[in-house]
């Protein structure tokens, strides 16, 4: 695979907030690359830039080996993109936002007609290309602003929180459809708040923090590098709750995390058989369960809030 997205020293700063500190990270052509974080992570910051639409304050990226600060209307042509926010136009018909939209590419007549047909099946909204946007429903909106990214065909699709809002059938859906785009060669840059949509959809994350990256990776690799495949949780009160955690502590090689009333238990080359083993008459409150990608976030961003 070849490079087509590359940033290094990436910077942006908003008078004194540095929403993006000096991040590098390249992403390959026809990969997903996924982009996690809290709330204020830099993540939108970034993707803005890629887009072409916030100028950088300082550092270099190229996208399609174009550098933004220069050829930004080249790289809008080869870009899909689909924002968080719900930007359709209300009093036009499903398939009237895309033909309007079409003209901005100068897309000819009957090829943004034969798209149009196309995208609408591709998502399940045949039978609505009629309807007006207003009426309806948030799932339906959404799924038609991610088909309307796809009008000119890009090369490269941007997805900032492409199923916030989505029903479980309606997430799958598009899962679906991403993964078929990706086969046919898209490459896909993703943000998401959804663990198990970064894991299904993801080659490579970065995880980001206050406008830096901290860790970067495949899912399975991250997992196995900061928790380790397996996650030991302890739901206990009172002197129960505080003999298992002296018991643990005895152990080499556990780290554990004290929230509120749970007790996460972590370690990368424990045989966790025998620690269950010591925790027999802990049972009821005990639960060994596989490593996710949430542990992963909360390890690395903390569990704390940030608006």
């Amino acid at each position: 695979m070849s490079e087509i997205i590359r940033a290094r020293g990436l910077t942006k700063r908003f008078s004194d907030l540095t929403a993006v500190d000096g991040i590098d990270f390249s992403v390959e052509a026809g990969e997903c690359f996924g982009l996690l974080g809290p709330n204020g992570a830099g993540k939108t910051s970034t993707i803005r830039m890629i887009s072409c639409v916030s100028p950088l304050t300082s550092g270099e990226l190229l996208v399609d080996g174009m550098d933004v600060t220069t050829s930004g209307r080249e790289i809008k042509a080869r870009l899909g993109v689909v924002s968080q926010e719900e930007n359709l136009d209300p009093d036009l018909s499903v398939q009237q936002n895309l033909l309007v939209y079409a003209r901005y590419f100068d897309i000819p007549k009957n090829d943004a007609r034969q798209r149009t047909d196309e995208i609408l099946e591709l998502f399940q909204l045949s039978d609505r290309r009629h309807e007006i946007v207003d009426n309806l429903s948030g799932g339906m909106k959404r799924r038609l602003i991610i088909a309307r990214a796809l009008i000119n065909q890009p090369s490269i699709l941007v997805l900032d929180e492409p199923t916030t809002g989505l029903d479980p059938q309606a997430r799958h859906l598009v899962w679906r459809k991403l993964r078929l785009l990706q086969s046919q060669g898209t490459t896909m840059l993703l943000t998401t708040h959804y663990m198990e949509e970064a894991a299904h959809l993801c080659d490579r994350l970065v995880v980001m923090h206050l406008g830096e990256i901290l860790a970067e990776g495949t899912p399975a690799e991250l997992i196995e590098r900061e928790v380790g495949h397996q996650v030991l949780e302890l739901r206990l009160e009172g002197v129960r709750r505080e003999a298992a955690v002296e018991l643990l502590q005895r152990r080499e090689g556990l780290q554990l995390e004290d929230v509120e009333e749970l007790i996460y238990v972590y370690g990368h080359t424990q045989d966790w058989a025998l620690v269950l083993k010591e925790l027999t008459e802990f049972q009821e409150g005990v639960r060994l369960r596989e490593a996710t990608l949430e542990d992963v976030f909360l390890q690395l961003t903390g569990r704390g809030l940030f608006d």
